[in-house]
């Protein structure tokens, strides 16, 4: 840690789903609301015991339901179900929405990337920093003035 970025913890797994053939969990964040849970490839994980215990408890909900299922009559016919790893939700500024801030940054995926805030919505998105650059300058740089340090010398106090 320090002055160069943030680290984020994973505080839980709260969902999972499949993009682009990728595994992605919905996560939510040790230190923010959940307004900012974002969905991460997995990958970009460093919490093996979380993802264990995620999918341990997600098989036993499994079997439960399959269980429970058998004497009960479907709500929706298959044709209309989503498949459950389904979710074309757009993310980032796929959703036409305007950047509120930056609430932080990481590289945890050999890229750099900001968690956006948007107006009018509770949702954080990691954003690709490249995109945000261009697409939201002025949301960038005020990131960057708030965490910017000045280091003075003694000498420049005395005169």
């Amino acid at each position: 840690m320090g002055d160069e970025g943030e680290e984020f913890i994973v505080d839980k797994i709260l969902d999972k789903r499949s993009r682009n053939g990728k595994i992605e969990y919905f996560l939510s964040w040790k230190g923010f609301g959940p307004e900012e849970n974002t969905w991460e490839p997995r990958e970009n994980l460093d919490c093996p015991d979380l993802i264990k215990q995620f999918e341990d408890s997600r098989r036993k909900g499994d079997k439960a339901k399959r269980s429970s299922s058998k004497n009960t009559v479907a709500e929706e016919p298959p044709a209309k179900r989503k498949h459950p790893d389904e979710d074309a939700r757009p993310r980032g500024f796929e959703r036409g929405l305007q950047p509120e801030r930056i609430i932080g940054a990481t590289d945890s995926s050999g890229e750099l990337m900001f968690l956006i805030k948007w107006k009018g919505s509770d949702e954080a998105d990691l954003v690709p920093a490249r995109q945000a650059n261009i697409k939201c300058p002025q949301v960038v740089i005020q990131f960057y003035e708030e965490r910017l340090s000045w280091h003075t010398s003694s000498q420049d106090e005395d005169d």
